[in-house]
Formats: C-alpha cells, sequence, structure tokens
C-alpha cells in the first residue's frame, strides 16, 4: 500500500467525520412537549401521608372533578389537605357515619374555587366560598383569622392552622392543614326551630246593653205608663172646668 493511497483514505475518513459532526450539530433540538395534565392524587401521592385524603377522594369522585376543572378551564383553584395523623385523630367511627353525600360535602368544603396564594390569605374576606355551598351559619361556613404569616382556619367547630405549601403552579395552590375540617352543617349544632306562627285573634261577643242593642222591655213599659199619666191629667182637668158649669 503505497504512502498516497494511505493519505487519500484518511483525508475521505476525515471529510466525513467532519460531515456527520456538522449535520448533528445543525439539527434543531426538539421542541418541549406539552406539560402532562395536572392530577391532585399524584400531586398528593408525591408528598406522601396523604393516603385517607386520596382514598376519599376516589369514593367520592372529588379529585376527578378537581381535575377535569383544572385541565378545562383557567379558573384556580385551591385545595386544603388534611394529612393521616389528622383523620387519624377523629372521634372513632366518624367517617364511617356519613353517608355517601355528605363523605362528598365534607371533602368538597375542603376546596376553594380559586387559587389563593399565601400573601393573598392576609385579605381575604370572611366567609370563604368552597365548593361545599353555602357559607351561613348552620352550613358551610369557613372563616380565617391572620398573625403575621400565620392563617387559622376557623369553621364553628374546629380552628386549623395551615402548615405548609405542598404544590402550587399559579392555577392551583395545595396547603396542608393539620386538621380535618368539620363544618357546621355536618358537626355543629342544629338551627333552634322556628317559633310557631301566633294565632289569629277571635272576634269577641258583644255584650248585652251595647249601644247598637235594641231597647229592652222595661224602657218600653216606662214609655206607656208616661202616655197613659198624660191622658189622665188631661181628663181630670176638663172634668174641673165642667163643675163650673153644671
Amino acid at each position: 500500500m503505497t504512502p498516497h493511497f494511505i493519505t487519500f483514505q484518511l483525508s475521505l475518513l476525515l471529510t466525513l467525520l467532519c460531515t456527520t459532526i456538522t449535520t448533528t450539530i445543525a439539527q434543531p433540538a426538539p421542541a418541549p412537549g406539552p406539560p402532562p395534565p395536572t392530577n391532585i392524587t399524584k400531586i398528593l401521592e408525591k408528598a406522601s401521608q396523604f393516603t385517607t385524603l386520596i382514598r376519599l377522594y376516589g369514593i367520592t369522585k372529588v379529585g376527578d372533578q378537581i381535575n377535569t376543572q383544572l385541565n378545562n378551564s383557567q379558573q384556580g383553584m385551591t385545595v386544603l389537605a388534611p394529612p393521616d395523623n389528622a383523620f387519624s385523630s377523629l372521634a372513632p367511627g366518624v367517617l364511617n357515619s356519613l353517608n355517601d353525600q355528605q363523605k362528598d360535602e365534607l371533602i368538597q368544603f375542603h376546596v376553594l374555587p380559586t387559587f389563593i396564594s399565601t400573601a393573598q390569605f392576609q385579605t381575604l374576606s370572611n366567609p370563604l366560598r368552597t365548593q361545599a355551598g353555602d357559607s351561613t351559619y348552620y352550613n358551610f361556613p369557613l372563616n380565617i383569622t391572620t398573625n403575621g404569616t400565620s392563617v387559622t382556619l376557623i369553621t364553628g367547630v374546629v380552628n386549623a392552622t395551615l402548615q405548609n405549601t405542598i404544590y402550587t403552579d399559579g392555577q392551583l395552590a395545595v396547603y396542608q392543614v393539620d386538621k380535618v375540617l368539620l363544618p357546621m352543617s355536618l358537626f355543629g349544632p342544629q338551627p333552634p326551630a322556628a317559633a310557631p306562627a301566633p294565632e289569629p285573634e277571635k272576634k269577641k261577643k258583644k255584650k248585652t246593653g251595647d249601644d247598637d242593642t235594641p231597647a229592652t222591655d222595661s224602657t218600653a213599659s216606662s214609655s206607656v205608663d208616661l202616655r197613659i199619666g198624660m191622658h189622665g191629667l188631661m181628663g181630670g182637668f176638663i172634668g174641673f172646668i165642667a163643675m163650673f158649669y153644671l
């Protein structure tokens, strides 16, 4: 093999290598794909210690509702997430005593229909509106108080503390709370019974002797006696005059 042939092969190899490197560098990087859809269950699974809440999301379908709303609208949401030890601290049998509708209301009570950042808790007006519905006193009221960066949630049955941020992306905020939020409608005193309506007044019977009653027999008798007396007086006067002419 001659030196010229070897030189030619090396030149050809270097040319192919340079072409390959140039082509590889010139190719644009693939565009990033769309972010995966938000999934509240996966967020809580990643955070761990939320097994009971995840189970209730499945029973009530609230988890699916949250995911559907977040992925099909621009409306944000805020989730208040009690950990497993918060559910464990409830009285025995509390969750089992609730029917399916009541479980749904309990979990919806932990969902606010807007995105709320930690700073926004300082300026919110009470009561907060939750996905459970009516926020009047005997139904699903949720109020907050703040002291510096500390946020307390007040249901009328329990006071809970906002502990830390589990997840936030500008559309969904998930905060850990130290207690299960028990709403008044399910765990509070019942509203007082309404006072009975007053009975309509009965008409009073008119007493005998009222102004519009007819005259009594005694009054009529007095009038007759007066007329008889007048006739007798006139008769006596006429007899007296007649004596002078007889």
